[in-house]
Parts: structure tokens; sequence; C-alpha cells
């Protein structure tokens, strides 16, 4: 049977304001609500299903950060993931990690650990690159089924339902696949207390990215993050010819 790797990544909280540093180096994170990326917790709970409904034998978890996405790590694994592996990257290195060196990472993990899928989020909603499962899966030259809303095993294939700009998308790919959740594909269910009680016992691997021979440098130089402008409040007025002239006026018609 499959083996899965699934990634999870710890996030800033979705329902955290988002601060920009003073030197406008990046956002503030220091005393700041962290928790699993929410398309990753799909992602988790669909490796989990897989291996529930006999489709895998095991579900293993990555995690790429510092040493408290030990955390997020521990959440996947009371989900239902059978064992834990992190790579840790802190500091201005992980400050600067991009979704190529990521893509790198869990592609030698995937070639290291032999599994047949890997499952992700869609996207992180700190950086909503969406770039690590199609990168992971020109790494690997396997197929992959990005933003699914349902996945089956038709015999030594998968086919998973897509969802794009004009509807839904079926596509069957050959196994091994790389496939990223899309928000429609299941509801996570949350970790019981005894599931996170045995979490603790669960083995968590620690690795470098050097361990994998992977590169962390670098590609791209942040020169600085702000706000965005605000926006201005809206009027309303009371005819067309007003609005006209308020166009005019403001030089968007001449």
């Amino acid at each position: 049977m499959s083996r899965i790797l699934v990634g999870v990544k710890r996030v800033v909280d979705y329902a955290v304001k988002i601060r920009v540093k003073p030197d406008k180096s990046g956002v503030v994170t220091e005393g700041v609500k962290h928790s699993m990326n929410p398309f990753d917790e799909i992602a988790v709970e669909e490796a989990v299903k897989m291996k529930e409904n006999k489709l895998a034998k095991e579900v293993i978890a990555l995690t790429i950060g510092p040493a408290q996405s030990v955390e997020t790590l521990r959440t996947a694994l009371a989900m239902g993931a059978d064992r834990g592996i992190h790579v840790e990257i802190s500091g201005k290195e992980w400050e600067l990690l991009q979704p190529l060196h990521v893509s790198k990472i869990f592609a030698k993990v995937a070639e290291k650990e032999k599994v047949d899928f890997v499952v992700v989020g869609k996207q992180a909603i700190d950086d909503d690159s969406n770039q690590t499962a199609q990168m992971t899966a020109a790494l690997l030259d396997w197929p992959q089924a990005t933003f699914a809303s349902k996945i089956e095993k038709k015999g030594d294939k998968i086919e998973v339902t897509r969802e794009i700009d004009g509807g839904l998308e079926t596509v069957t790919c050959k196994i091994p696949a790389v496939i990223s959740a899309d928000l429609r594909l299941n509801t996570p269910r949350y970790a019981t207390l005894p599931n996170i009680m045995k979490a603790k016992k669960k083995p968590v691997e620690k690795l470098a990215a050097k361990d994998l021979g992977v590169d962390t440098a670098a590609r791209i130089e942040v020169v600085s993050v702000e706000d965005p402008p605000t926006r201005q409040a809206g009027s309303v007025l009371p005819d067309v010819d007003t609005l006209v002239a308020k166009l005019k006026e403001s030089g968007f018609v001449k």
C-alpha cells in the first residue's frame, strides 16, 4: 500500500491582524499567535482519510521551520499522522526561505522515504505563493493534481476533481503523484485530548537542510515590506452629470 508525505507549515494565525515591523524588513511575528496553515490542515485530513480507507499504510508529516514548528507537527500527529520529520531552519535563513527551497526539501524527503504521494495545501496564508506543489512535482518528475476538491483512487491511478476558473475539471494521474488541497476538499477534524497525548509519543525525526544536500541561500532580496495604501472613503452622488463632472475633475475622463 501507499505511503503519504504531507506538508504542514507554522504560520501567523489567520485571525491575527498583521503588523509591519518599524524597519520595514518584514512582519511582526514575536509574541503573535501561530497555528497550522489552514490549507495544510485540509491536506492532513485527506491523508489520514486515505489511510483510514485502506488506500495508504503510513502518513508522514513534514514541517520546515524554527524549533517552534514542532508544535505544528504535533498537531498533525494528533490528527492522525504516524510520524513526523522536522527540517529545522531558523533566524534570517528561515525568514528568507522561498518556495524553491521548500520544494527541494520536499523532493529529497519524498525520495528518501520512498513515498507514493506528496500532499500539501494549495498555498500558505502568510506568503500566498502557491508554488510548492507544482515545483515539487517538477523536481520529482511526477504528475501533479493541484487545487483538489475531491480525490478518488481508480485502480493503479487517482482521479482528482480540481477547481478552475470555469468550474470543475477532472484529471487522472498515475501514481506516484503530487496533490495540493483546496478549501472544499474536506473539513479537518479536531485533535482530541487522547490523540494529543498519544502524539507526544509518536516519533519525530530532526534534520537540517544540509543533511538533504539542499542549499537554502536566498535567491531574492526583500527590499521593503509596507502596509497597503489606505483606501479613500467613497461618496454617493445624486446623478450621472455629477458623476461625470467628478470623473473629469479627477482626470479619469477628458
